[in-house]
């Protein structure tokens, strides 16, 4: 999931949450909602080859 922080910039949150904090696991800050979205896509890629 990405979401915009007030700075601007997008950050790519895992889908689940994390059993020890209860939040949801940071996997990258981004400029662009392009380059976000082409990160999560390589994330996904990654994961399920």
């Amino acid at each position: 999931m990405i979401r915009k922080l007030k700075s601007g910039q997008y950050r790519i949150y895992s889908r689940k949450k994390d059993e020890k904090t209860g939040k949801r696991r940071n996997l990258g800050t981004f400029d662009s909602m392009e380059a976000a979205k082409k990160h999560e896509r390589a994330i996904q890629y990654f994961k399920h080859g």
